[in-house]
């Protein structure tokens, strides 16, 4: 493409995103409430723990899928169709070959592992927590497979068709959350499916009618799938990989490690101010997304004017999200009532530790997009590494002292480094004067 219809592509995308997005914050902040009602603070933690944990699950692919998105990139950059589709059949089979075994290992391990002692949970008040994981996991290892639609269309530079895929999914898990508070019903059970099983139907729909009807070039074929093809494919996606899991040991563990230390009852206040602060990432991401894949076309053919160009507008947005923060901090104890009523209480300090954190976040992400799609990945990985590492000491150490609040601010602490060398890095690329490290 061009440098206007690059440009012109990205307009596109974030509006549908926004509108799409918009959708998906206003399910979001539904199904907090509803979900509290039909399971109240105790089993409402705990389902946060599993969910959080659940992303392990996610992240799994050994980072094929967003090697995926930035090979498929190239190769229409490059209008290569029949290696496209030998990057998508062989992306596609190599998940059903790192999933099946992954699930009956998790699924047996759960069973015999003691669930209610390492997630401190009381069997009286849950009996079921095996029977939960396990369905849980099953429905999660399939929509693992399917998923990899939303990748194609990342690739095609297409994000807002991978974010109606998601929407899709949480819609339809708002439809039946809110037909169990209707029926009265108050089970862990029936609330996890409804969580775990909507994401798998929307996908099942989408296969058909993206590789039947729009994309039949594409289609995932045994004819196509090539062992060289996943190697180039693993040897980009393998750093993505491990990005990916050291952001869910951040991530994940959070929840775990709050119950853990604390109660499974703790996990709600905390995951309510993330969720009410992490609406400015979904607005960041909305429109920085669409800049990685348009970077990688962007970067092929050595148009780095557009590149400098796009950091300038994303500049320009953090300092728009910076502000929103500082008025979501001063209406934070308000909205908190209106949201989710007098029974979750967060205190004004663990909001402004969740602010700062989530703000550090999304100014790394403005420079990790960029440094993505060049497929810059190596520095990124040893500070997300260490990150990962160096948070258990001090979410310990914190949360010991100040509760689940320090636990924010150790977060917030592990990820700064991270963030001003992802700046350098990027400064030192477009400047040409990187060397070594720099330019790996």
């Amino acid at each position: 493409m061009k440098s206007d219809d690059r440009s012109r592509l990205i307009r596109r995308n974030i509006l549908f995103s926004f509108l799409i997005k918009g959708w998906s914050g206003v399910i979001q902040l539904l199904l907090v409430p509803v979900t509290l009602f039909c399971l109240g603070n105790y089993e409402n933690g705990i389902w946060m723990t599993i969910s959080s944990i659940l992303l392990w699950v996610d992240s799994l692919d050994i980072g094929i899928g967003n090697g995926l998105r930035n090979k498929l990139s190239e190769q229409i950059a490059n209008n290569d169709y029949e290696k496209a589709r030998e990057s998508v059949s062989s992306a596609f089979f190599m998940l059903f070959l790192i999933i099946i075994p992954v699930a009956v290992l998790l699924i047996f391990l759960i069973n015999i592992a003691d669930i209610y002692q390492i997630l401190n949970i009381n069997t009286k008040i849950v009996s079921n927590i095996q029977e939960v994981f396990s369905m849980c996991i099953a429905l999660v290892c399939c929509t693992f497979i399917f998923k990899f639609i939303g990748n194609v269309y990342l690739g095609l530079q297409l994000p807002a068709v991978n974010n109606a895929l998601v929407v899709g999914g949480q819609t339809l898990t708002l439809i039946g959350v809110y037909i169990l508070k209707w029926q009265d019903l108050h089970s862990l059970m029936a609330v996890a499916l409804c969580y775990t099983l909507a994401p798998l139907i929307i996908y099942l729909i989408a296969y058909p009618v993206t590789f039947g009807v729009y994309y039949p070039r594409l289609k995932p074929s045994t004819h196509y799938f090539n062992k060289e093809t996943i190697g180039e494919l693993f040897n980009i996606g393998i750093k993505f990989f491990i990005l990916q899991i050291a952001g869910v040991i951040l991530f994940a563990s959070s929840n775990a490690l709050v119950s853990r230390l604390f109660s499974p009852d703790v996990v709600t206040p905390y995951q309510v101010a993330y969720r009410y602060f992490s609406v400015t990432m979904m607005l960041f991401t909305v429109i920085a997304v669409p800049f990685w894949s348009a970077t990688t076309d962007a970067y092929v053919k050595k148009d780095f004017a557009w590149i400098e160009r796009s950091m300038y507008k994303l500049h320009v947005i953090l300092l728009g999200i910076l502000l929103l923060l500082l008025l979501m901090i001063a209406v934070s104890q308000p909205v908190y009532k209106i949201w989710v009523g007098d029974t979750v209480d967060i205190p004004l300090q663990l909001s402004a530790a969740m602010a700062l954190y989530i703000f550090i976040i999304i100014c790394s992400l403005c420079y990790s997009y960029i440094l993505n799609g060049m497929g810059l990945l190596n520095l990124q990985l040893l500070f997300t590494v260490g990150a990962a590492i160096a948070y258990f000491p001090l979410a310990w150490l914190f949360g010991k002292q100040m509760g689940v609040t320090g636990m924010v601010l150790a977060l917030a602490l592990v990820n700064l480094p991270g963030t001003v060398v992802n700046r350098i890095q990027y400064k030192k690329t477009i400047k040409g004067t990187a060397k070594g490290i720099w330019r790996k």
